[in-house]
């Protein structure tokens, strides 16, 4: 089997890591371009903690520095969930960074000089994203899809109607939503239903590793963050989401899932509602479909392909 060319955007952040440990350790994924948002953490550490993780792993992939904030917003970040570097309590060897290649050239790049369609995979505001369309909007024609972590439609995680990522950069998120690119939405009503329970979280420890110790403290700090908080989702003593995790396993399994095509909106204005996913699951707005919505998945598949890539290390 031929692997698919894929470009990861990302702010690790606990679920980023997550995401990138599956991406960067499957055999069906040709992973060309690691860029990085500022989301979960500022850009100086997501771009840092990219870097850091990709060199633990031993790999050799590209990783690219993305914009500094949101196209007009000013930068929320989730440190409460993600702590202090967006590592939680676990740190990996520091490589220093002397030269960085900006994320919107880079994809350019990758995305032109490639023989077929890449697909793209995001697990955080999709500033760069919409950077790029605005920048080069001739990559259109060569991406295969975006396969995209973030938005709800039934209920919030940062206020009660918008999920993180849509929160943090609603302006670039319609940007691409409304890009005319094939797009893949793994909203929060499906993330919520991928996750691990504690005992699953107890059988990655007893794998054994250094990888598998750093996961297992990783997801637990992760875990105990949201207990307490306002947004405190039922029953998170008891099991930890693999929010990222979705978009990149909808690329390499999408009968794993379960969706339907939807036209998708981003409420931009500064008010309560400001980040909300507008899913019209009613053609009410009369308006053409624009995104394929997860709403379904295959929670055991999606755990033994988790598990399989702490295994590959």
């Amino acid at each position: 089997m031929a692997k698919i060319p894929v470009i990861i955007d990302t702010d690790p952040g606990i679920d980023d890591l997550m995401m990138l440990l599956v991406a960067i350790t499957h055999e069906n994924l040709d992973v060309r371009l690691i860029t990085t948002v500022a989301g979960n953490q500022t850009q100086d550490l997501t771009h840092q903690n990219a870097v850091n993780f990709v060199n633990y792993l031993g790999k050799n992939v590209r990783v690219a520095r993305g914009l500094e904030k949101p196209i007009f917003k000013e930068l929320e970040t989730a440190a409460d969930f993600h702590g202090e570097t967006g590592t939680g309590p676990v740190e990996f060897p520091n490589v220093e960074i002397e030269f960085s290649e900006k994320a919107i050239d880079a994809m350019r790049d990758v995305i032109m000089t490639s023989d077929e369609p890449v697909t793209i995979v995001t697990g955080g505001p999709l500033t760069n994203i919409a950077a790029l369309m605005l920048a080069h909007p001739e990559v259109k024609s060569n991406i295969r899809k975006i396969s995209i972590m973030g938005g709800a439609a039934t209920g919030g995680n940062v206020i009660p109607t918008a999920e993180f990522n849509m929160y943090v950069d609603p302006d670039a998120a319609e940007i691409v939503f409304r890009s005319g690119v094939p797009i893949i939405l793994s909203s929060l009503d499906v993330t919520r239903q991928a996750y691990l329970t504690n005992e699953e979280l107890e059988e990655i420890k007893e794998i054994g590793t250094d990888l598998s110790d750093k996961v297992y403290d990783m997801l637990k700090f992760y875990q105990e963050a949201a207990v307490g908080t306002p947004f405190h989702e039922p029953y998170f003593e008891e099991v930890v989401r693999l929010h990222d995790v979705c978009a990149v396993a909808y690329v390499i399994d999408p009968m794993l899932f379960s969706g339907n095509f939807y036209y998708v909106t981003i409420e931009r204005g500064a008010s309560v509602t400001s980040g909300t996913t507008v899913v019209d699951y009613v053609d009410a707005l009369g308006m053409p479909p624009n995104a394929y919505v997860l709403y379904d998945v295959n929670r055991d598949s999606l755990v033994d392909l988790f598990i399989e890539a702490i295994h590959k290390v």
